[in-house]
């Protein structure tokens, strides 16, 4: 049954009113082409009702509006300067165009997902820019003005709009995704103490890391949403951490009892077995726990169970003052700045370096085109290979972004040949009629957005495109066809370039995962005060979380990154002895380890794996004359067994 929320109209209604608003200040102040204005406004506010599926929570289409607003910029600086630079060779400045616009998505592609729009946009707007004034390169800096300009206005636009239809807050979903995700926290830990089923725990601690990475989503979206959410969004900050560490603490308690079944005792076995419904029993039950630990002492209580009470603990004061979002006291602040998050480092240098490619050399050919068939609509396919490449790189597929594009495109042929040879001629003469006509053109494409249908997203952009909003409106028909065949064929040459430059960094880019997490877990080898207050667990479950969506159901991947977070968490917080052999022999673990990551061939990294499998051997023989307590040798001979047993997986995999 095609069903139809209230939230979709709503959202329709409002992508309806950001066009027509765009059409009458475009008209109003006599743009000379209101089109980008309109065609800005349906992409900042489209964009992302098609990338949530649905109605976009307050702030996205803001903060999209930002970044379109700084790669818009970014675009046309460099736009001037190619172009002052290279005038009087104009073959040499597409060319250098061309690498500029790899050279973005190259950044797009290493850059934060939600930030890669900006650059994306920044190599495609170069583009346009010097392939629009190739006929008169003097008026380059009135074009470029005129194009921020309408860009600029076709922003406040989707923006104005989507404050008039009440925006969706994003408040109350994640206060009560906070309470549910501590009961599920709950319930892992319930099965990692039972030690029971492997499957199941698998698929637990799984879900929670998605579920607590699309909670860290959440805080990006109340960031922006309001200023007034500044607290609640630091306290939001210090629970994605306290949330991982609860998912490390149990796992490692499963993890013991693998070779020490009476790690948990039966008193702390029945304890956690009293099922829990609400996050207010859980609250109770802490309470309990909490005076059994208390009365056990630290010498009868397993450690990670103590670990996963504090942080626990932790978790519920921070829920509180989330949902409250009142002022931060003293024990929150003590929280809050207990821990230096480190910042994940990527691991997709390769797969950056194919987009890169991607981009310039579909960008080249584009020009190859146009400038041997001299087609007049010949740049046309080229911006538009230019758009689809630099926006489709970034994103998990970009063959079925490719696809919706295309598909969009041939949609905007026989749609906007209705608009353009039907419709507009015969509301030209009333704006209102004119204005009514875009309004139920944007409304029900609006609807089809919101539900994620292929081809929709690029059958609105595209009809904008083609029906030529200028001022004064012309109608000549050998336009509109160049027009939208250059569309066309622009996204099946990009199409092309992504299918025929195939994208074989994906076993590249896990090893390096891999490798990057072994890194961190080496690196906890330290005795110094400040290294060992730095988190890195974050970062870790980031490079999980992309080894999930990566190699979706390959659970022994995932089994070894978790076993390898768990030695860094558990070696972070050992006892280890210290003196200045340790703390030399620390110092070379960790530059074997980063040789390890850094390798730039599989003989390279081979050599350095070994060499750290030898060096972590000799450690474990001299924390033995050091006499090192339990909870320093045991995980650091689990992380030894580990790297041993899956060596091929860190090298050659």
């Amino acid at each position: 049954m095609y069903y139809i929320s209230r939230l979709h109209l709503r959202f329709a209604f409002k992508l309806a009113f950001a066009i027509v608003l765009a059409l009458w200040v475009g008209f109003h102040f006599e743009l000379e082409t209101p089109r980008w204005a309109v065609l800005t406004s349906v992409l900042v506010a489209a964009g992302p009702a098609f990338a949530a599926g649905g109605e976009p929570y307050s702030g996205a289409i803001r903060y999209r509006g930002m970044l379109r607003i700084v790669g818009t910029f970014i675009g046309c600086f460099a736009a001037l300067f190619i172009i002052t630079t290279l005038i009087r060779a104009p073959v040499v400045m597409l060319l250098v165009c061309c690498i500029w616009a790899g050279f973005c998505t190259w950044i797009s592609s290493l850059v934060k997902v939600e930030n890669s729009y900006a650059w994306g946009l920044a190599g495609y707007t170069t583009l346009i820019i010097i392939v629009t004034i190739q006929a008169n390169p003097l008026v380059a800096p009135q074009f470029a003005v005129e194009r921020c300009s309408e860009i600029v206005i076709g922003i406040v636009c989707a923006i104005i709009a989507d404050l008039i239809f009440s925006p969706r807050s994003i408040k109350k979903e994640i206060d009560r995704q906070l309470d549910s995700l501590l009961v599920d926290h709950y319930r892992l830990m319930q099965l990692c103490i039972a030690h029971g089923d492997k499957e199941q725990v698998d698929k637990a601690w799984a879900s929670l890391v998605q579920r607590t990475t699309v909670i860290e989503g959440m805080r990006d979206n109340l960031k922006i949403e309001s200023a007034r959410w500044g607290r609640a969004n630091r306290r939001l900050k210090a629970l994605n951490a306290v949330s991982l560490a609860l998912i490390t603490q149990a796992c490692e308690t499963f993890l013991i009892q693998n070779t020490r079944p009476e790690f948990v005792t039966p008193e702390f076995r029945e304890l956690f077995e009293t099922p829990v419904e609400t996050a207010a029993d859980v609250h109770q039950q802490l309470k309990v726990i909490r005076k059994v630990v208390s009365f056990a002492g630290e010498k009868y209580t397993p450690v990670t169970i103590r670990s996963w009470v504090n942080e626990a603990t932790r978790y519920l004061v921070l829920k509180r003052g989330v949902i409250s979002n009142t002022r931060i006291n003293a024990i929150e602040e003590e929280i809050l700045t207990q821990e230096v998050v480190v910042k994940v480092q990527s691991a997709e240098g390769h797969h950056a370096m194919i987009n890169f490619w991607r981009t310039a050399i579909s960008c080249l050919l584009g020009c190859l085109f146009w400038l041997a068939t001299g087609w007049t609509s010949g740049s046309g396919a080229m911006v538009m290979i230019a758009v689809v490449t630099s926006l489709a790189m970034r994103l998990p597929n970009p063959r079925m972004v490719a696809l919706d594009f295309l598909y969009g495109m041939l949609v905007a042929l026989p749609l906007g040949g209705l608009y353009f040879l039907v419709i507009i001629p015969a509301t030209q003469q009333s704006m209102v009629l004119l204005s009514i006509s875009l309004a139920l053109l944007a409304f029900f494409i609006g609807i089809e957005v919101q539900k994620r249908r292929l081809g929709s997203m690029g059958a609105l952009a595209g009809t904008i495109n083609v029906i030529v909003l200028d001022n004064p409106m012309t109608f000549h028909f050998n336009t509109f066809l160049d027009g939208a065949l250059g569309q066309i064929i622009g996204c099946f040459v990009a199409l092309m370039v992504i299918l025929i430059i195939r994208d074989n960094s994906k076993a590249r880019t896990g090893r390096t995962l891999l490798n990057q997490i072994v890194s961190a877990a080496v690196s906890a080898l330290t005795t110094n005060k400040a290294r060992r207050k730095e988190n890195h667990l974050p970062a870790l479950y980031q490079q999980l979380f992309l080894l999930l969506n990566m190699f979706p159901g390959d659970i022994p991947r995932y089994r070894l990154a978790l076993t390898l977070i768990i030695a860094h968490q558990r070696l972070r917080d050992a006892p280890i002895p210290v003196n200045d052999d340790l703390s030399a022999f620390h110092r070379q673990l960790r530059k074997t380890a980063d040789k390890v990551t850094s390798a730039s061939s599989d003989d390279k990294k081979q050599r350095y794996f070994k060499q750290l499998l030898e060096e972590l051997d000799i450690y474990q023989e001299k924390l033995r004359i050091w006499e090192a307590p339990l909870q320093v040798t045991e995980p650091v001979r689990r992380l030894a067994e580990v790297l041993h047993k899956y060596q091929h997986a860190f090298i050659t995999a």
